[in-house]
């Protein structure tokens, strides 16, 4: 037989006395007491653990500021009923509200130079930079290419200068010669006609043959004259022309010179071109890579004083108290112009439940571990805003019965307040924990109840009886009727004849009153059931 609760086993012992008192008093010899009959029937039957606890509320919570401060209003009452989102109460916001406007400020002010940096310049005139650096090596080296032309078509006309003066040496010199020759054929010519003028002379037969010989002779020698007097101008000629050549020797050095010269200051403003393209690109590239970063760093900037602005806005928030949900006020702890602490305290939940222990309060309460006696309703919190539109029961159990207690069990629920009242209801759940009360070891079990009766109080003592076991439509006989004799169980049976027998039965499961029957009795059978004389 399986093992009884303690309250049901005090039961099943005491049957076993009075029968064991009916079979003393009848050997005795002495008048006993008549005995009753019961029968055995068909019906349901169960078992369970009973505890005492009290009612509470679904939720509870106890509400306070975040920060101390000094109370500039409390807008509500015990009793009144919140919705979630109204003001409960509120503490003095002028430094919050300071700080909050301070930390705002530092909000646009890093924003703007965000903005001022989102707007900087620096690579667009780095770009622009860069772009006239470029223009700047395309006209060194157009001008770098039309001077090198300049100077090449100058040393190549110096040349075809040369060429041309060369030219004209050669041709004065063959004039030279020309004239040289020119006087020497004039000048034998003149002889020649000396020679026959004289010859003529000589001759006075024929004066007019003398006459012409001797104008022949004159314009001879004036022909000379002219011809070798053509030889100077031949010859100076030549001289001016090699002093052409010499110039133009010079010229072409000249010219040369000049492109050489040309040539390196090409170089050189190419090389300074090129290097202002390198110093310009280095600047946009420096530019170009610092920008992000810059920016990053601004806007991390600018979401830490957002961060800060976003904290001094939820210390001004904390400022005002509102219900985090609908409920009840259970409990207001404080008055306009008090000063609060900052809030510590948390509620003793019951497992599986938002509901408070009954008893516990705040963080002390819960870390006790046993039913509290708070100096004040709620604590040291200011509001307890508690759900009263449905109640629980929330009883500790001893360990023995806390380990038959299931979720999904049924309860059954009696109030001290309310001795009229039988409410119904079912195990939500039993804490896995343990928790010493009064040097008991007990575990909380936590109960929702079907209804609600509006003679329900939070904080009301209840009495409530788990079911462990149930069975249903099975045969019972009376717990008063057996015997318990080692581990068999018996009942006295009375037959219709009058005679009575002693009958051993299969017992199951022991509830209050009866006990069910596995096998071994009939339904009908009469047993009897000892009373006290």
């Amino acid at each position: 037989m399986s093992s009884l609760p303690s309250r049901f086993r005090t039961i099943g012992a005491g049957t076993v006395v009075l029968g064991l008192t009916w079979a003393l008093t009848s050997c005795s010899g002495s008048q006993p007491a008549a005995p009753t009959f019961d029968t055995v029937t068909r019906g349901d039957l169960s078992t369970g653990v009973t505890a005492s606890g009290a009612l509470a509320a679904k939720t509870s919570e106890q509400l306070g500021f975040a920060a101390s401060g000094k109370l500039t209003s409390v807008d509500v009452k015990v009793g009144q009923k919140v919705q979630a989102g109204d003001v409960l109460a509120t503490i003095d916001s002028k430094a919050a509200k300071a700080a909050l406007r301070q930390a705002e400020a530092n909000v646009d002010a890093q924003a703007a130079v965000l903005a001022g940096s989102s707007d900087n310049p620096a690579v667009q005139n780095a770009a622009e930079s860069l772009a006239r650096a470029r223009h700047v090596v395309l006209e060194t080296e157009q001008q770098g290419a039309a001077s090198s032309r300049a100077d090449a078509k100058a040393v190549s006309r110096a040349k075809k200068q040369k060429s041309t003066d060369e030219d004209a040496k050669d041709d004065a010199e063959d004039a030279v010669d020309d004239a040289k020759d020119a006087c020497d054929d004039a000048q034998s010519t003149a002889r020649k006609a000396a020679a026959a003028a004289q010859a003529a002379a000589a001759d006075p037969s024929n004066p007019s043959a003398a006459t012409v010989a001797a104008a022949a002779a004159s314009s001879a020698a004036t022909s000379a004259s002219s011809a070798c007097g053509g030889v100077g101008s031949a010859e100076a000629a030549v001289t001016a022309a090699k002093q052409r050549l010499a110039a133009d020797e010079t010229a072409i050095v000249a010219a040369e010179e000049r492109k050489r010269v040309d040539d390196a200051a090409l170089d050189v403003s190419e090389a300074n071109a090129n290097q202002g393209v390198a110093t310009a690109q280095g600047v946009y590239n420096s530019a170009v890579a610092a920008r992000p970063h810059t920016l990053d760093q601004q806007q991390a900037l600018v979401d830490a004083a957002q961060a800060q602005a976003d904290t001094a806005q939820k210390v001004v928030d904390d400022t005002t108290l509102r219900a985090p949900v609908a409920g009840t006020v259970s409990a207001v702890n404080g008055n306009k112009g008090e000063y609060v602490s900052a809030s510590t305290g948390t509620s003793a939940l019951a497992p599986g439940s938002k509901a408070a222990i009954p008893g516990a309060s705040g963080a002390g309460a819960a870390s006790a571990g046993g039913a509290a006696s708070p100096t004040r309703p709620g604590g040291t919190q200011l509001i307890v805003l508690s759900g009263l539109d449905q109640l629980q029961v929330v009883l500790p159990f001893e360990e023995s019965d806390a380990a038959l207690i299931k979720t999904g069990q049924s309860v059954d629920v009696q109030l001290d307040a309310v001795p009229d009242l039988d409410a119904k209801g079912t195990v939500v759940s039993v804490s896995p924990t343990a928790t010493p009360i009064a040097g008991v070891v007990s575990y909380y079990a936590t109960v929702n109840l079907d209804t609600r009766d509006p003679r329900e109080r939070d904080g009301q003592t209840a009495r409530a009886t788990v079911h462990t076991a149930e069975r249903t439509s099975v045969l019972t006989v009376p717990n008063a009727a057996v015997h318990q004799q080692g581990d068999a169980s018996t009942v006295v049976v009375y037959e219709p004849s009058g005679d009575q027998r002693t009958v051993s039965f299969e017992a199951g499961l022991v509830g209050p009153d009866r006990t069910e029957v596995v096998s071994g009795l009939n339904e009908g059978d009469r047993v009897v059931v000892p009373t006290h004389p």
